[in-house]
Formats: structure tokens, sequence, C-alpha cells
């Protein structure tokens, strides 16, 4: 009879570590995992969003969650739920969705720097006519049309760039259950200046009598809209001589393929991306047509122009998944036959829309969770699941860097065969063919002992519902330590909302980044080679 069972420093992970019991506590999966505090719950919130269920929890509940981790963080500190609300709003969260519930509970604080802090952050949040109506949305449901809100309408709709409002006033005419005419009549605009009172004019009477030249450059696109309604076999004119976008036109114009030709010339970068499919089924892109295939790598391919035009990689992600299914997904009835250079523009798109360094020479072992849980998790409607969006965040990773090895685990770690010279659909495809079973962080590390494989860093891409093993990950980091590598570093990349992680607070060699923040390929290479800490 031997009690070495008991005196080798393991703990199945359903059970909390002796001794640690205080600082965990016991996730959905009814595994035990250290207690994040509310900080890093909020940037998960905000980054990831809460409005897709998961394996574990649905989104009523995960959304709940949300609104008492940002209740108690505005309590403690409102300037610094600013600026993690401004931090996820400038193209690092999924959407800007979860940044403006977020803005809506900002304004609802009660301490004077609450309403001071939302009054200063909110342009730079609220940036188009949809986010403007979402706003409205969350904010009538929410806490209704007070002083604060009323002020923060008035100067919205009042701002000194005409030409600039004009444009989301006309791109965006309704959503969410109101129009800009309720806008107007409910926050008590008074126009600033003449151009503003034409502006508020078109809102309300939409220009009954429209003045047979543009009276002002301000408002071209809207002239020019409003006699596309009156002649709209002049489409081919009113675009090119009116800059109007598809969202202008489609309503009242003719679209037909040469409508469709002039509105690709000019799309921005978010709507090309969104319309690949319509612009290859209607013969705008085809292999054969060189010069629209170099404009969307003009667009595309540009680093800076996906930066500017806050691309996330999610974006691209979707584009790609939904272009390669050639309209089987999304909500679009059309469907198209793909031209193979439009995947490879794609497929360049996505790394480009990582932010990385040049390669740190570190050796990197990737840890992507292929559990069950990871593929049940999608995060928008064309079904894009929580291992492909790993699986392509550690494959950016990956390609950054000389030194590195991907493998998966579940209950076992598995050899997913992917290489950073993988294209990320072949990745993906990988992936996803080993998407099964329960989840056990620590086996990546039993698997490192047992290879002698010495990593510089452990980069975990999970959920961090870690519950099958027969010890936790941070017992099985420590021994590979004493057996392998004593400096080794592990990263957890948390790709759920959840209020749990993997990482021992006590270890300073192990950090917890929260997912889908398309710097964070960047972060791991600057934690790696020690330049930050």
């Amino acid at each position: 009879m031997s009690y070495k069972f008991y005196t080798q420093n393991k703990t199945p992970q359903t059970q909390p570590i002796p001794g640690r019991e205080a600082e965990m506590i016991q996730g959905r999966s009814k595994g035990w995992m250290f207690k994040t505090d509310v900080w890093t719950v909020l940037r998960r919130c905000l980054l990831i969003g809460t409005a897709q269920s998961t394996y574990y929890a649905g989104k009523h509940e995960l959304t709940s969650e949300f609104i008492d981790v940002v209740r108690n963080a505005i309590e403690q500190n409102p300037s610094r739920v600013a600026e993690e609300i401004l931090y996820a709003s400038d193209g690092r969260s999924i959407n800007n969705s979860a940044p403006i519930l977020a803005l809506v509970l900002l304004s609802m604080g009660k301490a004077p720097e609450a309403k001071r802090t939302f009054t200063e952050i909110f342009p730079q949040v609220v940036r188009t006519g949809s986010h403007f109506y979402e706003w409205m949305s969350y904010t009538k449901s929410m806490r209704g049309f007070g002083k604060i809100v009323r002020e923060a309408g008035q100067a919205w709709l009042s701002r000194e760039d005409v030409s600039g409002l004009a444009y989301q006033l006309l791109k965006y005419q309704q959503r969410q259950g109101f129009s800009h005419r309720d806008a107007l009549r409910l926050f008590h605009v008074k126009p600033p200046t003449e151009n503003h009172d034409r502006l508020f004019q078109w809102v309300t009477q939409s220009w009954d009598n429209l003045p047979k030249q543009i009276d002002s450059d301000v408002l071209a696109q809207i002239w020019w809209y409003e006699w596309l309604k009156r002649n709209p076999d002049q489409t081919h004119r009113a675009i090119k001589q009116g800059h109007l976008t598809h969202e202008m036109v489609a309503p009242v114009g003719n679209m037909d393929q040469k409508a469709w030709q002039l509105l690709f010339e000019e799309m921005p970068i978010g709507a090309m991306l969104r319309n690949l499919g319509s612009l290859t089924q209607l013969g705008v892109l085809n292999a054969d047509n060189k010069k629209n295939l170099e404009r969307v790598v003009s667009v595309l391919n540009n680093a800076e122009h996906l930066r500017k035009g806050r691309v996330h990689p999610i974006d691209v992600l979707k584009a790609l998944k939904t272009y390669q299914s050639a309209g089987q997904l999304g909500r679009s009835q059309k469907t198209w036959k793909p031209v193979s250079q439009i995947n490879t523009i794609l497929e360049k798109a996505l790394e480009l829309s990582f932010t990385v360094l040049p390669p740190t020479e570190q050796v990197f072992l990737h840890a992507i969770d292929v559990s069950g849980s990871m593929s049940y998790y999608t995060v928008d409607s064309i079904g894009l699941t929580c291992c492909e969006i790993a699986t392509v965040m550690a494959l950016a990773t990956a390609k950054a860097e000389r030194y590195c090895k991907i493998r998966g685990f579940a209950t076992e770690f598995r050899d997913l065969e992917i290489t950073s010279r993988d294209r990320f659909s072949d990745a993906i495809a990988k992936a996803t063919n080993q998407n099964f079973g329960g989840t056990d962080a620590s086996v990546a590390y039993e698997w490192a002992i047992k290879q002698r494989f010495k990593a510089d860093l452990f980069c975990f891409w999970t959920d961090c519902e870690s519950w099958a093993g027969k010890q936790h990950p941070s017992q099985a980091l420590a021994l590979y330590r004493r057996k392998v590598n004593p400096n080794a570093k592990a990263i957890y990349i948390s790709l759920a909302p959840y209020n749990i992680s993997l990482v021992d607070p006590q270890d300073p060699l192990s950090w917890d980044i929260a997912g889908f923040d398309p710097g964070t390929p960047r972060l791991i290479q600057m934690l790696a080679s020690g330049e930050v800490q």
C-alpha cells in the first residue's frame, strides 16, 4: 500500500487545489479554476461579447453577468471603464455592440465622473448612424432619455462636419425601430448652421421640392439621392456623379451589372468584404477581369486600409468562409462560383489583419482547444465557431515566428497536422475534423514532458472550461518546469466571456489574455521576448 497518489501534488480538476480553495471557483463544467478580477472579465466581455450562447451558458445568463460586471466596475473606477470601452470599440471587439451597451451603463453611473466620461467618449464609440440607432434602442430600454442622453444626442446631430453627418443620415435612414426624424424630435435639435437646417429639412420633409441644382456641396449626396428617386433610369449617372453607396442606391435605383460596377469602383473596405459574393454572382468579379481583381488586392491586401477601416480579423474570416460557401451560408439568397484569386486575396487579408512583430526566435507550442464545447460556441449568423477562430489566431501567431508547433487538446493532445505554411482555410478544416471530446488543458504539458519538448512559451486557445484531467494545468506546468524548462512561460487566450481562468495568480510567468483582439499575436510575441512583463 502506498500514499504516493496523495503526495505527488496532483489534484483532479473536479476538485480545488488543497490550500488554494479561496482563490478558486467551480466553473459551469464542474471543473475548478482560478477566479478572475472584474477588469479581466470586463475586457473579455467587451471584446468577445455575450450576445451568443456558449456550450455552458445561454446568452441571457451571460449578458446579465456582463451587466453586473460593468456596473461593479463603474462603481470602482468609471474612468477606467471608459478606457476599456474605447479600447474595445477601436476595432478590437468582435463588433461594437458590447461597447455600446457598456456605454449606456456608464451613462447610468451615479458618480459625476461616470457622467463626464460618458460624454467625453460618446462620439468616439458612437461613430455611425447604425451605432446611433443601436445606442438609442438600448437607452430607451434601460434608462430613458434624460438630460445627459439628450445632450449627447444633440451634440451628435449637431456636429461640425455636416458632410459626414449627411452621409450617416443618408446611409442609415432607419434602424432598431427609429428613424432620424424620430431622433430630431426626441432630442429637440436646433440647427447650428444653414447647412444643418437644410439637412434637417430633408430629414423631416424629404425635399419634396427638389432644387434644380445642387445648392450646397456638403449636401451633394442627398441631392443626388433625391434626384435618383425621381429618375431611377439614370442610376449610373447618379452613382458616378453623386458618389452614392449601394445602401443609398439599392432602395431607389435600377441595380444592374453596370450599376454594381460603378459602386464597386468606390466601394469602402467593409462593404467590399460583405459584397464579394454578390459582385461575383453579378459578374463584376471574375477570373479574367484583371482590373477589378487588382482593385480588390489594393483594398483588402493593404494593412493600413484594414486598420483605418477598423476591419476585425473575424470580419475577414467571415467573408472568407461565406465566399467559399458559394452562397450556402449567411442570409443572402444569391449563389456564385467562387473565384480562386478572391480566396487567395482573403487569405492574405486575414494574415494582414493581425498585428505582428519580427520573429522573436523563441520556441512556441500552441495548444488549441478542440473539445466539443469549442465547436458548439458560434459567434455569428454564419456559424463561425470558437474553434475556428482559435485556429486562425494561433496560425496567425505561428506565421510570424520560425519555431512553432500547433496541436489540439481535448482529453488527449492531438496532432492536428497544422503547420505555419498552411492556408487558414486548410488549418480550420484540420482542426474541425478533430473537434470533439472533453477538456483537459494539462495534457499539453504532459505531452511536452514525455517528448522532452523544450518550449519557451505555451499558448493555449480555449474557453477555459477544463475539467477532465487528473491534475490542474498549473500543477502540470510546475512539473514541466522542474523536468524540462524552468523558465517556460504560459499564456491562456480566453475565447469565452466567463469569470474563470486557468492561470495561477501566483505564477509571474503565466498570463491570461482576452481573445478576439487583433493585437493578440503581437502581445504574445512581446511577452515571449520579455518586452513586456
